[in-house]
């Protein structure tokens, strides 16, 4: 028999500890028994920490000032999620990925969702950027997004979190911070006249959704050309969540009853596991091609191309709603989310101190919303077809210890919103109001800015500075006056203008410690959604939301301290808190539509609000995280973060502010050793009681228990074992308790007990 080698031992002494004498032990050791007798021999690896991070401070370089920068001297607290810890995790999508890290919180209304919530902000409050080109567009929502998702995540290279403010470089949106997804770029061939050929293949198969993924990349290299093509499928079945409930909640979440159709007329079905989440499954396909052109040792073109497409998305939390004790509606669902970007990205190097990046893109996005209600032949459908085009320029000229940037950016935005109603009996069809006005709407941004660096004292001490003036245009326009629901205005319109910076200071007395302290501001438009839109509020008692010109820009003044030190290269301890100052804050609140506080709206007498700048809110919060790095085998490490936020109305009445998570974190042990990666860690959620609940807001009060969101704990295994230089099979298994548990404000329960299995080939 292969013996076990002292580091497994040692791992499972450790974990034994926490598990005490539970059947989990038994497991456990048999995991890391197996893992170990798999791959006994092998090279070693580099141990990192779940941010990407080794456990001495590293001079990991990033983008966070559009041209590289070594993380040690930007303010701001920013994770870097890179590519050996996007491969182990080896995440169903984007969302889940970000969630892993045990840093970032994800909200989900249906298993095709995936809304990243920063510092208490969320939505159209934290910006996604891919390949330097902004996601966020006219109408991303203050509510809960799914864009996150359209990304693949088997082609991200790494993700930058900017955790706070990040509108000097980025403008409108940045409140809570920016996401930066960067994808892998061709690879060019070493050898003259050669080319140079790679890629590599994946299939993956999770159990607990039934999940079939399939994904291929491949590399052609020339010496000044390459192209990177790839694409992936993933075909999700109806998700299971838990089998072990809270004793006080044993019904909590189950899905007992859900809707079919047959020749047109309802049924509600009694389900025969009501574990399954019914009607919750979906399919999608993600496309990625890139050219790269090596004009000559300064300066390079590429072309990027990005297509991500889905079946119908079942809004899962809406299939739940209920009216007169039953189920309300027959179907509600999302078309397929269409995300299509074009890019070009020129990178000269000028000489040794001036540097100069320019870029341009198109972006073409339908998404969709279709209902119907139960026993109701007329299904709703309303279409938004929204297509973008931008434009940046930005310049790094160093001056001695100083490195200013310089940058202009455009985006230009065009959306054309539509509805009908269909009669499923006789195929007729008619007029539907348009959750936009149905006309030309515009909304376009316009910034320049310039961020600064000046090191000082041998690069002990950093200063961070910048400022940003942001130009916003908006515009739309009513077609259709005859619609159903009549609004009294023809032309909304808007020219607000923003200012943002910030300032703050490194200082580094030795390379193995770090103190920061800045202050930054941000700011966010009012787009389309928030101006212009109608829709029903599904909070606990109806409302309609209406149009509401008279809005301002949101405003943010943050203030964040930090500290970093590590231990003889062997603990790393990382320390941020935050303060935020929330002005103009833009909340639902009751309005007045002709002169009336409710209207009758699909037939049903509905309470009115809009979308005001009626509040304003602090924010505080702190993070925390410890690695032990004993050898290079094995690290042991936790995280936590902590976020309180509340509004103040006018009248001096405070309420919690939505979009705060409770206490989260993760903690875990891993071993490195030759061809074998293992990791036992756990997730944790504390509780979210529910008069810490915002009552008009997007937290769902609704989809939680009467006493709020229980505290969750899930313990989760993974490993990877490199079978040959060119086959790799990874293990998981998740959520091992089967903990029955929902995130706060999701409306779609988390999957129960997993088993993955995933081969991937390279060569």
């Amino acid at each position: 028999m292969t013996s076990i080698p002292y580091y497994c031992f040692a791992a499972h002494s450790s974990i034994s500890i926490i598990l005490k004498k539970t059947k989990l032990k038994k497991l456990l050791t048999a995991i890391i028994f197996l893992s170990s007798a798999t791959c006994a021999t092998a090279q070693e690896k580099k141990v990192f920490t779940p941010d990407g991070d080794s456990a001495s401070l590293p001079d990991v370089i990033i983008s966070a000032l559009k041209f590289p920068e070594k993380k040690k001297n930007i303010t701001q607290k920013i994770e870097v999620i890179t590519d050996g810890y996007i491969k182990r995790t080896n995440a169903q999508n984007t969302g889940d990925l970000l969630q892993s890290t045990g840093n970032i919180f994800v909200q989900k209304s249906q298993q095709g969702g995936s809304s990243p919530v920063i510092r208490g902000f969320e939505a159209s409050r934290i910006l996604l950027v891919v390949d330097g080109v902004r996601m966020n567009n006219a109408v991303y929502r203050s509510g809960h997004l799914q864009n996150a998702i359209t990304v693949d995540q088997n082609m991200l290279e790494r993700i930058e979190v900017m955790y706070g403010p990040g509108s000097t470089l980025h403008g409108s949106d940045a409140l809570g911070g920016v996401v930066a997804f960067k994808t892998k770029s061709p690879k060019l061939s070493n050898k003259k006249d050669t080319l140079f050929f790679s890629g590599g293949a994946m299939g993956r198969f999770s159990t607990v959704n039934l999940e079939k993924t399939g994904h291929v990349d491949v590399n052609i290299g020339g010496n000044k050309l390459a192209v990177l093509l790839s694409g992936t499928y993933s075909d999700f079945g109806d998700m299971r969540m838990g089998n072990k409930y809270p004793n006080k909640y044993p019904n909590f979440g189950r899905r007992s009853q859900y809707v079919v159709t047959v020749d047109n007329v309802d049924y509600i079905i009694n389900n025969n596991d009501d574990r399954i989440q019914r009607n919750s499954a979906y399919k999608q396909w993600d496309f990625l091609g890139k050219l790269l052109y090596q004009q000559n040792d300064k300066i390079s073109h590429e072309l990027n191309v990005q297509t991500s497409n889905s079946t119908n998305v079942p809004r899962y939390d809406r299939l739940q709603d209920k009216r007169n004790g039953a189920l309300r509606f027959a179907n509600w669902y999302y078309g397929p989310q269409k995300r299509n970007m074009y890019a070009y990205e020129l990178d000269q190097n000028i000489n040794s101190t001036t540097f100069f990046k320019a870029g341009a893109s198109y972006q073409d996005i339908e998404e969709s919303r279709h209902q119907r209600n139960l026993n109701n032949p007329s299904q709703l459908h309303r279409y938004e077809k929204i297509k973008v085009w931008a434009a940046q320029a930005a310049l790094r000229k160093i001056y001695g210890m100083h490195e200013v940037n310089f940058g202009a950016d455009l985006q230009l935005n065009d959306v054309k919103s539509s509805a009908n109603t269909e009669n499923i009996n006789t195929g007729a069809t008619g007029k539907l109001d348009t959750r936009y006005p149905d006309g030309k709407n515009r909304f376009n941004n316009f910034g320049i800015y310039t961020q600064h660096l000046w090191k000082l004292h041998g690069g002990k001490l950093v200063i961070n500075d910048g400022i940003r003036l942001q130009s916003v245009s908006l515009r739309s326009t009513l077609a259709d006056t005859s619609i159903q629901f009549r609004l009294p205005f023809t032309v909304l319109k808007q020219n607000p203008f923003g200012v943002a910076g910030n300032i703050g200071a490194i200082f580094m007395p030795k390379a193995d410690i770090r103190f920061t302290a800045g202050i930054s501001t941000g700011f966010r438009a009012p787009n389309i959604d928030d101006v212009a839109k109608v829709f029903e509020s599904n909070t606990a008692s109806r409302q309609l939301i209406v149009p509401n010109a008279d809005l301002k820009p949101e405003k943010t003044i943050n203030a964040e301290l930090g500290f970093t030190k590590a231990f003889e290269d062997k603990i790393k301890v990382d320390v941020s808190a935050f303060y935020t100052w929330f002005q103009d804050a833009i909340a639902y609140a009751a309005f007045k539509f002709n002169g009336q506080d409710s209207v009758i709206y699909n037939g049903v007498k509905v309470g009115v609000k809009a979308s005001q700048n009626v509040a304003k809110a602090r924010l505080y919060g702190y993070s925390a995280g410890l690695s032990f790095t004993p050898t290079t085998a094995l690290n042991v490490y936790g995280s936590v973060t902590y976020t309180y936020g509340k509004y103040t109305r006018p009248n001096g009445l405070k309420i919690p502010l939505d979009h705060i998570p409770p206490v989260f974190g993760k903690a875990g042990i891993s071993i490195t050793k030759k061809k074998i990666y293992t990791e036992l860690f756990a997730m944790y959620n504390g509780w979210k009681k529910i008069g810490d609940y915002n009552p008009d807001g997007e937290d769902n009060q609704q989809y939680a228990t009467p006493d709020g969101v229980p505290s969750w704990v899930t313990l989760n295994w993974r490993g990877q074992c490199d079978v040959s230089k060119n086959l790799t099979v990874q293990l998981a298994v998740e959520n091992i308790t089967d903990r029955n548990y929902r995130v706060f404000a999701s409306g779609f329960s988390a999957p129960g007990l997993n088993f993955l299995l995933s081969l991937k080939a390279t060569w």
